[in-house]
């Protein structure tokens, strides 16, 4: 028997009913686990009046009783950190330990949220023309909403629901319909933390749910994680319709490896970071630039590792990566591992027709390793998503360096070498918004902000971070004088400091 996921909207579960609903699986068995009530035109509007509604008493709130309740969802949801972590398992199908870690950078993020009063302190200057005091203040926006993708059912809602409700904004949160449950579960957290009715709002759904926040003329802003194309057409929509949007795209990520590196590290992390969550993340590493003599030496190594890997049920402690997310997903990636060796690329490692005992439904595919790609290739052309590693060789360090700015992505890339001279050349000249140096994934803490350039970023503002409060609030400039009533009389011209 299936349960049935429903919008948050006003403090409580919706009791409507839902004209269309979406179903949910279970990745490792294909079971359908529940369905997902899908919001019309009529439910968004619910939700946008509800945080509507609540914005008042919200932007009214002080900072210390907001703070109050970020630090009591904070503890409520490190304690709770392992149910949630089985949720996202459940419905995404990557393994516990990968979730729990997902989790754990959440947790970062809220922990920033926490210290709201130091982030938005304005400015202010005495007697900055005779008598006038100049200051600025830092104001909510409104009601805010969040699109999150599949990849990271928790950690993202999180990279944006802390900072803008910690600067006084209402939020409307539409996650993936793919594995939805995770929203709820926060949301219900953030209830129990004092969070008052309203102020954070869950809306499940597809495109309607999408659009509907797009147009609605009371979301004030939008910020979006997914794949390029929707984040060109999210930022694009969004702005027509005088919304401040920060929609964050596709990723094509490159990890360098020079003659010089650790090759033993510079496996161990190609391996990592390319296959674990079976690839479904921004930053995951897809394609490596062997450069120089050290390609054979480092597939080797690479496919060697590869060998040892166990694919697996999520819940079960020895898996180390789960299935990929959906049927329709499974068999996007296996088309390109197809595409990928009809294009002439070196086949090394075939994750196709891998089984898992006790789970032929599941949606399995093995980590795939090519080498020999050629730019031309869509296996290096187009964003994967999957556990599917591509090896490119490149002659020198411009080469690599070409490649990566010619692409048109720019998230997140690294460079292996024990030549500082070489990475700081590199994080200098590569156009890309996150760079690691012997780091296979850099992405930054929660103190710093998440974003990458090109392609992968439409808006001016990254997540999380200084940059995220930023997002979350206007900025007002007040100009005052107190003053006796001998003001000096009516006087025409343009006002001067004096």
């Amino acid at each position: 028997m299936t349960g049935r996921i429903s919008h948050w909207i006003d403090g409580k579960p919706w009791s409507g009913v839902a004209d269309r609903t979406g179903d949910v699986f279970d990745p490792a068995t294909g079971e359908v686990s529940s369905k997902v009530d899908f919001a019309s035109t009529s439910e968004v509007a619910e939700a946008v009046a509800a945080a509507s509604r609540a914005f008042p008493g919200w932007r009214g709130t002080s900072l210390a009783g907001r703070t109050k309740v970020l630090f009591a969802f904070r503890e409520l949801l490190s304690a709770r950190k392992g149910d949630l972590a089985k949720i996202v398992t459940s419905e995404h199908g990557k393994v516990e330990s990968d979730a729990a870690g997902e989790i754990a950078r959440a947790l970062e993020n809220v922990e920033y949220a926490c210290g709201a009063a130091q982030m938005l302190k304005g400015g202010f200057s005495e007697n900055a023309s005779t008598g006038v005091d100049v200051y600025s203040i830092a104001q909510p926006l409104g009601v805010v909403g969040v699109i999150s993708p599949f990849n990271f059912p928790a950690m993202v809602p999180l990279w944006f629901v802390p900072n803008a409700i910690a600067s006084g904004n209402t939020v409307v949160l539409k996650p993936s319909e793919k594995d939805p449950s995770a929203a709820n579960f926060i949301a219900e957290l953030f209830a129990e933390a004092g969070l008052p009715d309203g102020v954070l709002n869950v809306l499940h759904g597809d495109k309607v749910a999408v659009d509907g926040l797009l147009e609605h003329k009371d979301v004030k802003a939008i910020s979006f994680v997914g794949s390029t194309p929707i984040a060109r057409y999210v930022y694009e929509t969004g702005t027509r319709n005088g919304k401040r949007v920060q929609a964050l795209g596709g990723a094509k990520n490159h990890m360098v490896v020079l003659p010089d590196a650790d090759l033993d590290l510079a496996a161990d992390a190609a391996v990592s970071a390319g296959f674990g969550s079976a690839g479904e993340r921004c930053m995951a590493v897809s394609v490596v630039v062997a450069v120089g003599p050290v390609g054979d030496e480092l597939v080797g190594k690479v496919a060697d590792r590869i060998s040892g890997l166990r694919v697996g049920n999520g819940h079960e402690p020895e898996s180390e990566m789960g299935p990929l997310v959906t049927a329709a997903h499974h068999t996007r990636v296996k088309s390109y591992v197809d595409a990928g060796v009809e294009s002439g690329a070196s086949l090394v490692v075939d994750g196709r027709g891998i089984e898992v005992e006790g789970a032929a439904g599941g949606y399995w595919l093995g980590p795939t390793l090519f080498d020999h790609v050629r730019p031309e290739m869509s296996i290096y052309t187009d964003e994967i998503f999957g556990p599917v590693l591509a090896v490119v060789r490149a002659e020198s360090y411009a080469e690599a360096l070409e490649l990566i700015n010619g692409n048109p992505y720019g998230n997140g890339t690294a460079i292996f070498t024990n030549d500082g001279g070489a990475a700081r050349r590199f994080q200098n000249e590569v156009e890309v918004g996150m760079v690691g140096v012997n780091v296979p994934i850099p992405v930054p803490v929660s103190y710093y902000s998440f974003g990458g350039w090109k392609d992968s970023l439409f808006g001016d503002s990254h997540a999380y971070g200084p940059e995220g409060f930023h997002f979350f609030t206007r900025t007002k400039v007040v100009t005052s004088r107190w003053l006796d009533p001998s003001h000096g009389g009516v006087n025409l011209g343009f006002p001067r400091n004096s």
